[in-house]
């Protein structure tokens, strides 16, 4: 990525021109992959903290990925500008209930052609998998209607997480 960490809301700025128009994200994945302290990275803040949130136009759904709750993740994906997909690579156990989980999502018509970051998450754990082999699990090569990236990262480091210059190349 080579580019100093920036937090979300001037990736915002960057690609809507302004804070004041609204990017929609959507981040999902599994219970336990990660996807609200990934966000908390993303917004640039303190991951071992609960802080209040700030006034933005900002619409992220980070919705949770138990089970009983999947069912109602079609009803967020409306107008989604990006889908970001979190997914534990230190769990192989979930990798095929994941794989068909991110299948089906893609292919809802309301996230035809919108751009996807998927984030191999807890890349600092020895038990991972590199990114590379779950976009081949995942079959990314074959989604050819959007653009798409798969980005190794560790959520509480912080590592990997730096995603605004590429964020900003999709749009």
């Amino acid at each position: 990525m080579g580019e100093v960490q920036k937090g979300l809301f001037s990736v915002i700025e960057k690609l809507k021109g302004t804070t004041e128009q609204e990017l929609r994200i959507v981040l999902l994945g599994l219970d336990n992959a990660g996807k609200t302290t990934l966000l908390k990275q993303l917004a640039s803040e303190d991951v071992n903290t609960i802080t209040p949130t700030q006034v933005r136009r900002l619409n992220v759904w980070d919705i949770g990925g138990q089970r009983k709750i999947r069912p109602f993740w079609k009803k967020y994906l409306e107008n989604t500008d990006l889908l970001i997909y979190v997914i534990d690579s230190a769990d192989k156990k979930r990798f095929e209930e994941t794989g068909l989980e991110f299948s089906e999502l893609i292919d809802e018509e309301n996230l035809k052609g919108v751009p996807l970051l998927i984030f191999a998450n807890k890349q600092d754990l020895a038990t991972a998998s590199p990114a590379s082999e779950i976009a081949e699990g995942l079959n990314l090569h074959t989604y050819r209607d959007r653009e798409w990236q798969i980005q190794a990262c560790s959520a509480v480091s912080g590592e990997g997480v730096q995603v605004c210059k590429y964020i900003v190349n999709l749009f």
